[in-house]
């Protein structure tokens, strides 16, 4: 009763693609992706093909598309944690274990050929794009480049023999909750002295884009799952932050003028795109580009931060996360955006989670990745 066939060409890949959008077409929160960007994520386009191999498929009930799953093998990921790894992710089905023990069976026997024995996910496709299942939050829309997914995705996993590898927030902060204890104020007035904050310098976009990316290497290196970003990367995401984040919402943190730090604050993308139903055409670019340019959207995300692994088990280091959101108030103030989200943050990062309940911001997502042992 259940067909599971793998995507194989452009016409297989927008019925993937799209059948989320049907999934969801009454859930209110629900937000399309653009079509367009999904396409070309899932294509040689995507930098990470350079070190991701990955299948989707679809599962078919009478024909019709009821569920969507990828696998993916990350030779970066296997070269720090061994050859027997391999991933999932993009899963969306009905409410029928039927579905979801039909698609994990293709994707852990794909898995399992190409020498997999651990699986984590979901990832799409690896852990420096969407990440982790949505198990709390399903009251409010996904912001930009953050999953979603339905309340009985979890109980699905579990029954399928996934349990609980890490859990990953998201953090919420209105931008006039925003506040720093005079202890916190003190500690930021000290390290402010030494530490000099700047805005990323455009004239020299590629270089600044990679001194960002090996602050990110660095500080991240230690996390659970850490996979590093190439420096191909980082260029191609320099290109989509030069076309969407201002100048003044980038800014590196420097110590006796070393980068050591730095802050991506992005507007909602989710926000602007919310009517056009994935689709930018025929007016949907103009839309977004007023959205974006004039009218504005009101509220952020920061996608990106890094502080340098040196500094993080310091005093300093902290403090130079908080000079870094404090330095987005004023360029968030003049756009008007009201309230940004912090995301994602590892739940043993206890560091920065304090720090972000000191300074207002309350926890408001959370999301998990998974792990089994196929054999």
């Amino acid at each position: 009763m259940i067909r599971v066939e793998k995507v194989n060409n452009k016409h297989e890949l927008k019925a993937f693609i799209h059948f989320p959008s049907l999934l969801y077409r009454d859930d209110p929160h629900w937000i399309a992706p653009l079509y367009i960007e999904r396409a070309e994520h899932l294509s040689k386009k995507n930098p990470g093909a350079e070190h991701i191999e990955w299948q989707a498929w679809v599962a078919k009930k009478e024909g019709r598309v009821v569920g969507r799953i990828t696998a993916q093998i990350d030779t970066l990921h296997r070269a720090r944690y061994g050859a027997d790894t391999g991933h999932f992710g993009m899963i969306d089905a009905i409410n029928d274990p039927g579905v979801f023990s039909a698609l994990f069976s293709a994707a852990e026997t794909w898995l399992t050929s190409k020498g997999a024995w651990k699986i984590t996910g979901p990832f799409g496709l690896n852990i420096n794009q969407e990440s982790g299942l949505l198990i709390e939050g399903f009251d409010t829309p996904p912001s930009t480049m953050m999953a979603y997914g339905k309340p009985y995705y979890a109980q699905a996993l579990e029954q399928q023999g996934y349990a609980k590898g890490i859990d990953l927030t998201a953090w919420w902060m209105r931008r006039t909750d925003l506040h720093f204890p005079p202890s916190l104020t003190r500690l930021m007035d000290k390290v402010r002295k030494k530490v000099k904050i700047r805005r990323l310098n455009r004239k020299q976009f590629g270089e600044e884009m990679q001194i960002m990316r090996q602050i990110f290497n660095s500080g991240w290196q230690n996390n659970w799952g850490f996979v590093p970003f190439t420096e191909h990367e980082f260029a191609v995401m320099g290109d989509q932050l030069k076309f969407l984040v201002p100048d003044d919402m980038i800014y590196i943190a420097e110590i006796d003028a070393r980068p050591c730090a730095f802050i991506v604050g992005m507007p909602n993308i989710n926000e602007a795109i919310a009517d056009l139903n994935g689709s930018l055409l025929p007016f949907g670019w103009a839309k977004l580009l007023w959205r974006l340019k004039v009218s504005g959207v009101r509220t952020a995300r920061v996608p990106l931060m890094g502080v340098r692994q040196e500094y993080q088990f310091s005093r300093t280091g902290p403090v130079i996360a908080l000079l870094l959101i404090e330095a987005l108030r004023g360029p968030f103030a003049r756009r008007k955006i009201e309230a940004l989200e912090m995301s994602w943050i590892l739940e043993t990062n206890s560091g920065m989670r304090s720090m972000l309940e000191r300074v207002g911001a309350v926890p408001y997502k959370c999301y998990r990745l998974y792990e089994k042992q196929l054999y």
